[in-house]
Protein backbone atom coordinates (compact mmCIF):
# COMPACT_ATOMS: atom_id res chain seq x y z
CA UNK A 1 0.00 0.00 0.00
CA UNK A 2 1.25 3.87 -0.77
CA UNK A 3 1.80 5.71 2.20
CA UNK A 4 3.13 8.90 2.35
CA UNK A 5 3.09 10.27 6.15
CA UNK A 6 4.18 13.66 7.13
CA UNK A 7 5.65 14.61 10.34
CA UNK A 8 6.96 17.80 12.43
CA UNK A 9 4.47 20.06 12.30
CA UNK A 10 3.65 22.25 14.97
CA UNK A 11 3.50 25.43 16.97
CA UNK A 12 6.24 28.16 16.99
CA UNK A 13 7.08 31.88 17.31
CA UNK A 14 8.14 33.92 14.24
CA UNK A 15 12.11 33.24 13.63
CA UNK A 16 11.53 29.90 14.95
CA UNK A 17 12.66 26.81 12.78
CA UNK A 18 10.73 23.60 12.26
CA UNK A 19 12.15 20.38 9.99
CA UNK A 20 9.22 18.42 8.70
CA UNK A 21 9.51 14.68 7.57
CA UNK A 22 7.33 13.09 4.53
CA UNK A 23 8.20 9.18 5.21
CA UNK A 24 7.09 7.10 2.22
CA UNK A 25 6.40 3.46 2.06
CA UNK A 26 5.10 1.07 -0.37
CA UNK A 27 7.22 2.24 -2.96
CA UNK A 28 10.94 2.68 -3.53
CA UNK A 29 12.16 6.49 -3.07
CA UNK A 30 14.35 6.14 -5.41
CA UNK A 31 12.47 6.45 -8.98
CA UNK A 32 10.07 9.36 -7.84
CA UNK A 33 9.89 13.10 -7.07
CA UNK A 34 8.46 14.41 -3.71
CA UNK A 35 6.74 17.74 -3.45
CA UNK A 36 5.74 20.02 -0.26
CA UNK A 37 2.67 21.70 -0.45
CA UNK A 38 1.11 24.14 1.56
CA UNK A 39 -2.96 25.52 2.12
CA UNK A 40 -3.73 28.21 4.30
CA UNK A 41 -7.29 28.24 5.65
CA UNK A 42 -9.63 30.29 3.12
CA UNK A 43 -6.72 29.93 0.14
CA UNK A 44 -5.77 27.68 -2.67
CA UNK A 45 -3.27 25.03 -2.29
CA UNK A 46 0.42 26.29 -3.26
CA UNK A 47 3.28 24.41 -4.36
CA UNK A 48 6.34 24.88 -2.18
CA UNK A 49 9.15 23.25 -3.29
CA UNK A 50 9.87 19.78 -5.15
CA UNK A 51 13.22 17.25 -5.30
CA UNK A 52 13.41 14.87 -8.20
CA UNK A 53 14.64 11.18 -8.19
CA UNK A 54 18.16 13.04 -9.49
CA UNK A 55 18.41 14.75 -6.23
CA UNK A 56 17.83 18.32 -8.09
CA UNK A 57 15.32 20.64 -6.29
CA UNK A 58 13.07 23.25 -7.17
CA UNK A 59 11.89 25.89 -5.29
CA UNK A 60 8.50 27.02 -6.16
CA UNK A 61 7.41 29.87 -3.82
CA UNK A 62 9.39 32.95 -4.15
CA UNK A 63 8.72 34.06 -0.67
CA UNK A 64 10.56 30.84 0.61
CA UNK A 65 13.72 31.16 -1.29
CA UNK A 66 16.77 31.44 1.07
CA UNK A 67 14.63 30.40 3.85
CA UNK A 68 13.44 26.64 3.25
CA UNK A 69 15.61 23.86 1.66
CA UNK A 70 13.98 20.71 0.30
CA UNK A 71 16.26 17.25 1.32
CA UNK A 72 15.90 13.42 0.21
CA UNK A 73 16.95 10.28 2.33
CA UNK A 74 16.75 7.24 -0.18
CA UNK A 75 18.19 5.03 2.32
CA UNK A 76 15.57 6.46 4.95
CA UNK A 77 12.66 6.85 2.17
CA UNK A 78 11.79 9.98 3.94
CA UNK A 79 12.04 13.35 2.67
CA UNK A 80 12.25 16.43 4.88
CA UNK A 81 11.56 20.44 4.45
CA UNK A 82 13.81 22.40 6.32
CA UNK A 83 11.89 25.84 7.31
CA UNK A 84 14.30 28.83 9.33
CA UNK A 85 12.95 32.53 9.96
CA UNK A 86 9.22 31.10 9.71
CA UNK A 87 6.57 34.23 9.53
CA UNK A 88 3.10 34.05 9.92
CA UNK A 89 2.46 33.90 6.55
CA UNK A 90 3.85 30.23 6.46
CA UNK A 91 1.22 29.04 8.82
CA UNK A 92 -0.81 26.47 6.78
CA UNK A 93 -1.48 22.82 6.68
CA UNK A 94 1.96 21.18 4.62
CA UNK A 95 1.20 18.22 2.49
CA UNK A 96 4.19 15.90 0.70
CA UNK A 97 3.30 14.32 -3.20
CA UNK A 98 4.92 12.05 -5.13
CA UNK A 99 4.84 11.41 -8.94
CA UNK A 100 6.88 8.84 -10.72
CA UNK A 101 10.29 10.43 -12.17
CA UNK A 102 11.73 8.06 -14.49
CA UNK A 103 14.76 10.71 -16.00
CA UNK A 104 14.93 13.26 -13.04
CA UNK A 105 12.93 16.20 -14.68
CA UNK A 106 9.20 15.49 -13.05
CA UNK A 107 9.29 18.19 -10.84
CA UNK A 108 8.11 21.09 -12.89
CA UNK A 109 4.82 18.09 -14.02
CA UNK A 110 4.19 17.50 -10.15
CA UNK A 111 3.70 21.46 -9.09
CA UNK A 112 1.43 21.68 -11.64
CA UNK A 113 -0.47 19.30 -10.42
CA UNK A 114 -0.91 20.64 -6.81
CA UNK A 115 -5.15 21.07 -7.38
CA UNK A 116 -5.34 17.14 -8.16
CA UNK A 117 -2.20 15.25 -6.55
CA UNK A 118 -2.71 11.33 -6.80
CA UNK A 119 -0.44 10.25 -4.27
CA UNK A 120 0.15 12.68 -1.13
CA UNK A 121 -0.09 12.40 2.17
CA UNK A 122 -2.90 13.27 4.86
CA UNK A 123 -0.71 16.85 6.34
CA UNK A 124 0.65 18.21 8.93
CA UNK A 125 -0.20 21.56 10.69
CA UNK A 126 2.47 24.59 11.09
CA UNK A 127 1.11 27.81 12.92
CA UNK A 128 3.75 30.51 13.01
CA UNK A 129 2.63 32.48 16.10
CA UNK A 130 3.85 34.55 18.95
Amino acid sequence: QVQLVESGGGLVQPGGSLKLACAVSGFTLDHYAIGWFRQAPGKEREGVSCVSSSDSTTTALHSVTGRFTISRDNAKNTVYLRMNSLKPEDTAVYYCAAISDVYGDACPILLSQRNYLQIRGQGTLVTVSS
